[in-house]
């Protein structure tokens, strides 16, 4: 009962007060090695892939249709692979894998590992606004982000592998899907997200620690792009399975 309660029984919505993304750049193969079988990095001139870090403020997280006072509300920080996925009627599925999530709640913590695989933990989570600037901390993990928000056009990240930043969107997130695997019974999960308007704003990343990602194969890991969003209705469709073949 437990196991099936974890794929995402039901269609979930939230709002999105603002979400901050930062997507880093690694060779494919090191990524390759943290994904099931089914699933592939999604990449750029078929070399880099790309795991995000996300630190999103969310209300009113809830089952879809239900009243506003049964939501939540809580502080997300989730690391996410870029992935592609060719389901069984041979479509190919952009999306994402999660490799863990992190929240300042509790009760967030015992719902999302209840509903969803995407592991979470609970930290200190702090953030701090100062006109245009943004300090996102964990101190019990030593996570540590501080962002710019005030220039529209600024430069992309020093050694980033994309051109420019209509190039970067393209891993800006968020991908229509979430992919989870079961080895065991070789089903794969997937969660389609909705939302009504998404146009994600390029900032600067001014000081960047996240312990994290020193966890991650391989050692050529630069920060690709940081974008943000704000004020955004949001919401999961209830999970689908399939037997995956290889």
């Amino acid at each position: 009962m437990l196991k099936f309660l974890k794929n995402h029984p039901f269609a979930v919505e939230a709002f999105f007060e603002s979400s901050f993304v930062l997507s880093f750049a690694l060779p494919k193969e090191a990524l390759q090695s943290l994904l099931p079988d089914c699933l592939v990095p999604d990449t750029h001139d078929d070399k880099w892939g790309f795991v995000a870090v996300a630190m999103v403020q969310t209300r009113g997280l809830r089952p879809k249709g239900s009243p506003r006072w049964l939501g939540n509300d809580f502080f997300l920080i989730g690391y996410r692979i870029f992935v592609r996925y060719t389901n069984c009627a041979g479509k190919r599925l952009r999306g994402l894998y999660i490799l863990k999530s992190e929240t300042d709640k509790r009760k967030m913590q015992y719902l999302g590992n209840l509903f969803t695989h995407y592991q979470y933990t609970t930290t200190n989570i702090r953030q701090l606004r100062q006109g245009n600037r943004i300090e996102i901390t964990a101190p019990a993990s030593a996570f540590n982000v501080t962002l710019e928000t005030g220039d529209p056009v600024p430069p992309l990240p020093p050694g980033s592998p994309f051109a420019d930043w209509k190039t970067a969107r393209r891993f800006a997130g968020p991908l229509p899907f979430t992919f989870s695997f079961d080895a065991a019974t070789s089903k794969v999960l997937v969660v389609e997200g909705v939302r009504e308007d998404w146009q994600p704003l390029p900032i600067s990343v001014t000081a960047c620690t996240i312990p994290f990602l020193d966890t991650l194969p391989g050692k050529d890991i630069v920060l690709a792009n940081a974008f943000a969003v704000y004020n955004i209705p949001y919401y999961w469709k209830k999970g689908k399975t399939e037997i995956w073949k290889p």
